[in-house]
């Protein structure tokens, strides 16, 4: 048997598995582990759980310790380097008037590279840029372009709903979101009704899709004709969370039912 749990690197990140080894983890706890760009830092995630040595794959790291109070003092000087990195890059933006938006800055844990995540509608020639951070900081750069829900999710900030975006606290992947879920949640097409702090389509059209499927299947849908114990009508509304429809008579009269009476 091996121990795995699993870590976030960011607290809206995707969960990854780590050997746990001996280590006493909790949720929460902030660790050390190997990536492929060096050392970093991450927090756990899940509980620590015992995983059958041939379910294990071979490629599976191991986490490296507890974070360390030398480990936090080199994260809050990473802190500052990146506060340095993102107010320089936002002036020689601005100087050179770049067609584009810095969203976040990242530095790795050993400062081997800096990460400079943007936005632009087209492509943009950062040549000139990125060797004015380079001289700046005498390290790797690398700028990347990311998309608008990407943004969303580094930024934060409330949703329509009056809570955090869901990008930014607990949904591990974006998943695509279409047209056709909203229509299938009865949602208006409204873009400004049904459309995120990005821009785009909100997410939870994605992830509450099944739970409206499942509730709409036992009520006919939309046009269907139907008896009722009035007569005969046409299905007009479902209201999947009371479970009832609206029929609309042959003679004009509109009629709320249960779907449980049909």
């Amino acid at each position: 048997m091996r121990n795995i749990v699993g870590v976030k690197f960011k607290q809206e990140g995707k969960i990854y598995s780590f050997h746990a080894g001996d280590l006493d983890l909790r949720k929460g706890d902030p660790v050390m582990i190997q990536t492929e760009n060096g050392p970093a830092m991450a927090w756990v995630a899940t509980d620590v759980q015992q995983v059958p040595l041939p379910k294990v794959p071979a490629t599976l790291k191991n986490i490296l310790r507890r974070m360390t109070p030398e480990d936090q003092k080199v994260k809050a000087d990473n802190d500052r380097l990146e506060a340095e990195a993102r107010a320089f890059c936002l002036v020689r933006i601005r100087e050179r008037g770049l067609p584009m938006k810095l969203v976040d800055v990242e530095c790795l844990f050993d400062r081997s590279k800096v990460i400079f995540y943007f936005t632009a509608e087209n492509r943009v020639d950062f040549r000139e840029l990125v060797k004015d951070l380079v001289q700046k900081f005498r390290s790797r750069i690398e700028l990347r372009q990311i998309a608008a829900r990407h943004e969303a999710r580094l930024v934060k900030g409330l949703g329509v709903c009056g809570r955090e975006i869901c990008c930014a606290t607990f949904l591990q992947n974006l998943d695509r979101v279409s047209v056709k879920m909203a229509k299938e949640q009865s949602m208006s097409l409204n873009p400004e009704k049904i459309s995120g702090l990005c821009g785009r389509l909100m997410c939870c059209l994605a992830y509450e899709h099944d739970t409206y499927l499942d509730m709409k299947r036992d009520m006919p849908k939309c046009g269907k004709v139907i008896q009722t114990p009035e007569g005969r009508g046409r299905v007009t509304r479902q209201n999947v969370f009371e479970g009832q429809i609206t029929v609309m008579l042959e003679g004009g009269k509109e009629i709320t039912l249960n779907v449980t009476d049909l």
